[in-house]
């Protein structure tokens, strides 16, 4: 084997490697560079050039020659060279990269510190080699490993110029670390500057938007085109659409994360754009931002016109359903100022039964369902209840349109302690008085039934709907005393439950078993309570007109205190 390097190809080698530096080629193609020059210059068999990981605890083959590329992937995957100063024995790159001074095997066969790795050896058919550490700006950053298949000794001049060899891979290392850094800060660059007239741009956009009062639309279409996607915009709580800008190519079923639109500590709207394969690029969430901050104030600058109207509205829908005298003379005229005709049929839907803290929740979903009407919906409050003035051609229309509120105010969260009901319709004004008050009790009675579920209309009550037509109060109060009067007289004399018992009985369709388990005691109990309501009463809940009166009965209470609730 050569032992000695002539000057000229050891020169004209040195110059290849630096001609290779000033190519933009890949770190790896010039480490293959130098461990081909390593093996071409001494003759050996092959070399490689390990370095350093991030971590700096293996050694990894960044370039080779002579090597398969399955030895180097299966030796970077399952066998790195560990870096650990406590490790016995120590592989020989390890010595070298952590000693900082070349390491040589004469054979890999004899030599019984290099046994662990013996099976590496054999399997890449390697005798002897050397290992010498590469530096970059004075620090380790590797080793350049050189091979034979036949014993060797690596002598001194050898081992020199090995040693500048791989001070010519850390050059390389060194040159093309920077190179890439070069590149990183030009891309950066130039990212920041396509960044700040991309910013520019998003500033010019919605400030024109805000400057023309564009509107929630102006927002949704400004963005959409500095986003180049489908945007809708949603209001809070509600759900309900206030602008969309839908393009072709766009799939808005596949929606995103929503950004929302915040007013001091209220999320008032939300803006929608379609999920895409990868998360929007920074430049495109302060897009996004921009929208959402511009939209507030839209939002803000609509309210404040909405919120007269509201106002103007709630007053309107007070005096017609209070029946404020002087109220009512105006009504019409002041209901027509804000486009609402009452010379038209109308239903009035009452959202009632919620807790207090939630009928700002249900007050602002009722106004934005009502903004959407055509012709125009009224809505007031009324103490506790939501009340809406809703034109209709029908009971059926009048139906249609509160189940689509009901469907709203399940959508955000609204319990089944609300129910919403609707009157039959009003065509004077003089019925609206008693259509608030019917449609109320409606509710109530709703409620006590546990059949908050659906819309109540007074179809859908039964025997309840019926009573809650009667306007005198007074008379269903006193049928219900004459009727019932030996059962309450019976259990207020004694402390017994027959009349709980005998409404349960009569809700349960007079099933024993349904109606024990609702009252939490005994099926022989429900019966002797029933034989002594009968006795009482001396009727037979067997006899269908018996049963007819009861129900009425026992229903007359429920219906006159639904009936003279607020207002």
């Amino acid at each position: 084997m050569q032992t000695t390097v002539q000057l000229r190809p050891w020169l004209e080698a040195v110059a290849t490697i630096a001609t290779a530096l000033n190519r933009p080629v890949s770190l790896s193609e010039v480490l293959d560079l130098v461990s081909e020059t390593a093996s071409r210059l001494f003759g050996f068999d092959f070399c490689a050039v390990l370095l350093v990981d991030a971590d700096r605890r293996n050694l990894v083959i960044t370039g080779a020659h002579g090597l398969s590329p399955h030895y180097i992937e299966q030796v970077n995957a399952d066998h790195p060279v560990m870096l650990d100063p406590d490790e016995e024995p120590m592989a020989p790159s390890s010595r070298a990269f952590l000693t900082g001074t070349s390491v040589q095997v004469f054979d890999t066969l004899a030599d019984a510190a290099f046994l662990p790795w013996g099976g590496v050896a054999r399997q890449q058919g390697y005798r002897s080699m050397i290992s010498v550490p590469v530096f970059s700006s004075g620090a380790p950053v590797g080793t350049l490993n050189c091979y034979t298949r036949t014993p060797h000794e690596f002598g001194p001049h050898e081992q020199e110029l090995l040693t500048l060899l791989a001070d010519q891979a850390g050059i390389a290392i060194e040159t093309t670390r920077l190179r890439d850094r070069e590149a990183a800060t030009i891309a950066d660059l130039r990212t920041a500057n396509t960044a700040l007239r991309r910013g520019e741009e998003i500033h010019e956009q919605f400030t024109r938007v805000a400057l023309r009062g564009g509107g929630v639309a102006g927002v949704a279409a400004a963005l959409s085109d500095l986003l180049g996607t489908s945007v809708v915009v949603t209001e809070e709580p509600s759900g309900i659409e206030l602008a969309a800008v839908r393009r072709d190519d766009s799939d808005m079923a596949d929606e995103g994360r929503p950004t929302p639109v915040v007013l001091g500590n209220e999320t008032v709207a939300r803006i929608w754009v379609p999920r895409g394969p990868a998360p929007l690029a920074a430049i495109d969430v302060r897009a996004l931002e921009h929208a959402a901050t511009v939209c507030a104030l839209e939002v803000l600058r609509a309210r404040t016109a909405l919120e007269v109207e509201w106002r103007l509205s709630g007053e309107v829908v007070t005096d017609l359903l209070v029946g404020s005298p002087a109220g009512l003379v105006t009504a019409a005229e002041r209901a027509a100022r804000l486009g609402l005709d009452l010379t038209r049929p109308h239903a009035v839907i009452v959202v009632a039964g919620g807790e207090r803290s939630g009928a700002a929740r249900v007050l602002s979903v009722a106004r934005s369902v009502a903004a959407t009407a055509q012709p125009r919906a009224l809505v007031g409050a009324i103490a506790d209840d939501v009340v809406l003035l809703w034109p209709a051609a029908d009971s059926a229309e009048a139906v249609e349109r509160a189940a689509s509120l009901h469907s709203q105010l399940r959508r955000i969260g609204v319990g089944p302690e609300t129910a919403v009901a609707v009157s039959p319709l009003c065509t004077a004004l003089a019925d609206y008085p008693s259509a608030y008050r019917r449609g109320r009790g409606a509710a109530t009675i709703a409620r006590l039934r546990g059949q908050t579920g659906a819309v109540a209309s007074f179809e859908s009550l039964g025997v309840h709907g019926l009573l809650l037509q009667l306007e005198d109060v007074s008379e269903l109060r006193r049928f219900a005393a004459e009727t019932l009067a030996p059962v309450r007289g019976y259990d207020a004399a004694r402390g017994t439950h027959l009349e709980r018992t005998l409404r349960a009985y009569v809700t349960n369709d007079l099933n024993t078993a349904a109606t024990a388990a609702a009252l939490f005691v005994h099926p022989n109990t429900v019966n002797l309570r029933i034989r002594k309501a009968e006795q009482l009463l001396g009727v037979s809940t067997g006899q269908v007109r018996v049963l007819a009166e009861l129900q009425v009965a026992l229903s007359a209470d429920d219906v006159a205190d639904a009936l003279t609730g607020p207002g």
